[in-house]
């Protein structure tokens, strides 16, 4: 593994040779590639979620050779190294599970004790409780993140009840909205307390809407496959017909 790793970098460090490299290559920054990164990344969610073992190992791949690139740009500008990146990487995970790497015992609450210690790294350095949630996460995840360090110290309603009638709330703001900029306003409330809702009921709002999309894919190729190849012509009571004859078919099967 040494070895192959070893050669990655090296195939990096030629391909942002100034002399010999390739021109995309070394034209990149860390703000050319971050939405290459980001875009890596989902494309592993991805596979996982498809099952696809194959498309998984090369999407890893993929993923891990951003992290070469990000490192080899900042290795050229005197920022760090790889081996920087993974040392302190190795020290994290050490440091934050003292119960297998130290004489600690083994806490009865793993996920707490977790939180509890990269809190306190966060607080050596941070001005806010809410500093490190990235903000290129994508925006219903970034919304749950958010909520979830506020309720850390207690910014946070008691049960369920007073979240759904917010969420009432916020929808009535939006219909009663009377300008496109207000009502742009109250969807952002809508949908952030909606996440707040979901929150509560310990549903990921991220991993929830990927599968209503999926669902909701899933049905409309269904209604093509059996319009084809003229579901496009069909009347929208026609094509609410055939959606509802797709929901009954995956309800009986």
């Amino acid at each position: 593994m040494t070895n192959s790793l070893a050669r990655l970098t090296a195939i990096m460090a030629r391909l942002r040779d100034p002399e010999t490299g390739c021109p995309w290559d070394i034209a990149q920054t860390f703000a050319t590639i971050a939405p290459y990164t980001i875009e890596e990344a989902h494309e592993v969610a991805d596979a996982i979620a498809e099952n696809d073992m194959p498309e998984l190992k090369a999407e890893l791949g993929d993923l891990l050779l951003q992290v070469i690139f990000h490192s080899r740009i900042a290795e050229e500008a005197g920022h760090f190294t790889l081996t920087d990146v993974i040392i302190g990487i190795c020290e994290k995970m050490e440091r934050r599970h003292p119960h297998i790497f130290s004489d600690a015992p083994t806490p009865t609450n793993q996920k707490a004790d977790w939180e509890a210690l990269k809190a306190a790294e966060r607080a050596q350095t941070a001005t806010s409780h809410l500093n490190g949630v990235a903000r290129s996460l994508p925006a219903l995840m970034r919304a749950q993140k958010l909520q979830s360090r506020a309720a850390r110290i207690g910014f946070d309603w008691p049960d369920i009840a007073p979240v759904r009638d917010k969420v009432l709330e916020e929808i009535e703001e939006f219909n009663t909205a009377k300008t496109d900029s207000e009502r742009f306003e109250e969807a952002g409330d809508l949908l952030f307390v909606t996440v707040n809702l979901l929150r509560h009921h310990n549903i990921d709002a991220e991993v929830a809407l990927r599968a209503g999309n999926a669902k909701f894919e899933r049905r409309f190729k269904a209604m093509e496959a059996i319009a084809e190849p003229d579901f496009a012509s069909l009347s929208l009571e026609a094509q609410e017909d055939l959606w509802n004859r797709v929901k009954q078919t995956e309800k009986k099967s």
